[in-house]
């Protein structure tokens, strides 16, 4: 039977509960228990797709083609198994789902209530996740705080679990705040005590605390918090902020956490988390740095490009190198600013995105990269903006566009394929997950890979126009990567260029630390060769 730990959060958000959860994840894995894990989001929408960055970070997408919450993206980062769409559940899903059943008359004319229809669904949704991967543990992350009205719902379902498959197959762990007061920098235990009390009105009694703080936490604050919430004090675990988010399996386990749970599952307790510590130690250890531009338009939120973030270090981890990454804001570069600080990147990225904002900026970027010969690598839009750039190189006009941005172009580089023109629900365009491609032989993608057949991620509407090939082709452009029919490009790469390539899909996606992605891999590779001197001249 499969048993659960479920994870809630108290006193504030953002603090580090869905790395926590992978960290989890990771440190049970090294005892080669069988993991899987599942975020519980209380908002109202039904996936974070159509929700905007600066509210919910990036959309991480699985290889069945949910958009998911950004936390699954450390969820497979961390324990290196790919999830699906059982593992993000939403209110929105719920809901949607039961109001469904009430109207097809699943509910035989019954009253329709919170307990315990909604309850029920979502004990079903957390059974799916539990029945796909056939874990020895299931981990369920419940987003938000306890307290909050819309994650009642959430609280009670895990509550009942409890009930539902046995005590000594269900386990609560609570992360919270400890903040510090500025004037003094004592840590303060207080919130956490609320927080405690609060969970246990609902019927909940944390079996685990995580404490969170910036400063050290000393004995005597873990003997009050364990008095004051009784929990063992063994299980009142600090988590300080680390220097880096892979340094916190191993500090859970210095802590004893990953014991602790083993004892109360009856699980093996000897864990080998050698090669993790490795990792580690050549993260935190002194290295060249590389300095990588990332242009896009929401640079003031790195949470927007989490993955392409991870994916960076992975790679330049691989390269032994440091990565310095200069967010550059694309509009900045349509107002003649910017220009300066791309002049001091060692390799250039544009990432995915929707919509005409910055656009022109993106273009930009990718025209700098070509004639500077700068690395560049596109992601999704990246590659798009590339072919783009260079079709108006080649015409010598900026008619050349995509008609996501511009409807009416002459020149329609990017375009809706003739099959996608009838489909009414936009959704229904969309390209969600995975799908194969095939690499040509001699390219620069088929050296990085090392295979002729792949399989990666999209998350796209827009595709490569067909009419546009032969006179790119004969511009320099190779379509390096195909999809098995030959229809749609899925890689473009520049010949004459020392690394200038750009995927349909989303490669970040699928970068592991300890397996880095290998159009990552690459791009760093070339980055590390590139002569930067801070004189190339800006381009008007």
């Amino acid at each position: 039977m499969t048993q659960y730990i479920f994870v809630t959060g108290g006193v504030a958000s953002s603090v580090g509960k869905g790395v926590t959860v992978a960290s989890i994840g990771r440190i049970l894995k090294a005892r080669g228990v069988r993991v899987s894990v599942q975020k519980l989001d209380p908002y109202l929408n039904v996936d974070p797709g159509t929700m905007s960055p600066y509210q919910h970070g990036e959309v991480f997408v699985t290889e069945d083609g949910a958009e998911t919450d950004l936390d699954l993206g450390h969820y497979e980062r961390f324990i290196d198994e790919n999830l699906s769409r059982h593992s993000n559940v939403t209110t929105g899903q719920v809901y949607s789902e039961v109001i469904l059943k009430e109207r097809r008359g699943d509910f035989l004319g019954g009253t329709v209530q919170v307990i315990p229809h909604i309850t029920n669904e979502i004990k079903h949704r957390i059974a799916l996740a539990a029945k796909g991967g056939n874990p020895d543990v299931l981990l369920v992350e419940v987003g938000g705080t306890v307290g909050d009205i819309e994650g009642q719902p959430f609280l009670e379902a895990i509550r009942q679990m409890r009930k539902d498959v046995g005590r000594d197959n269900v386990m609560y762990i609570h992360v919270t705040l400890v903040p510090s007061i500025g004037a003094t920098g004592e840590l303060k235990t207080k919130p956490t005590q609320h927080s405690v009390r609060d969970l246990r009105a609902i019927g909940i009694q944390p079996d685990a605390i995580v404490l969170r703080a910036d400063a050290p936490i000393d004995n005597a604050l873990r003997d009050k918090i364990a008095l004051f919430t009784d929990v063992e004090k063994r299980a009142v675990v600090p988590l300080t902020t680390a220097q880096t988010i892979y340094q916190v399996p191993l500090m859970l386990e210095e802590a004893g956490l990953g014991q602790f749970i083993c004892e109360r599952f009856g699980l093996n307790c000897e864990a080998d988390l050698a090669q993790w510590q490795d990792l580690v130690n050549r993260l935190r250890a002194p290295k060249e740095k590389l300095r990588i531009g990332i242009v896009g338009k929401y640079v003031e939120l790195p949470d927007a490009y989490m993955s392409v973030r991870e994916a960076l270090v992975h790679a330049a981890l691989h390269h032994n190198r440091d990565i310095q990454v200069d967010w550059i804001l694309s509009e900045d570069l349509e107002k003649d600013r910017g220009f300066e600080r791309l002049s001091h990147v060692d390799g250039i990225i544009v990432p995915g995105g929707f919509g005409d904002r910055g656009i022109e900026g993106k273009i930009l970027a990718a025209k700098y990269a070509r004639v500077h010969r700068v690395p560049y690598l596109g992601l999704c839009l990246g590659m798009q903006v590339m072919c783009i750039e260079l079709a108006r190189n080649v015409l010598e006009s900026d008619e050349p566009n995509s008609t996501e941005f511009d409807p009416g172009t002459k020149d329609p580089i990017i375009d809706l394929m003739e099959d996608q023109r009838s489909i009414a629900d936009l959704g229904g365009t969309m390209r969600l997950g995975a799908y194969p491609c095939r690499l040509e032989e001699g390219s620069k993608a088929r050296a990085a890979y090392g295979m002729e057949n792949i399989s990666e991620r999209h998350r796209h509407r827009f595709e490569f126009n067909n009419r546009y090939r032969e006179m790119l082709s004969n511009a320099g452009l190779e379509y390096s990567g195909k999809s098995p029919d030959g229809n749609l490009v899925e890689i473009a790469e520049l010949r004459d260029h020392p690394f200038m390539l750009g995927s349909q899909f989303h490669p970040e996606f699928k970068s592991r630390p300890e397996r880095p992605h290998p159009l990552f891999r690459d791009f760093v590779a070339a980055a590390t060769e590139f002569p930067r001197d801070g004189k190339q001249e800006k381009l008007l």
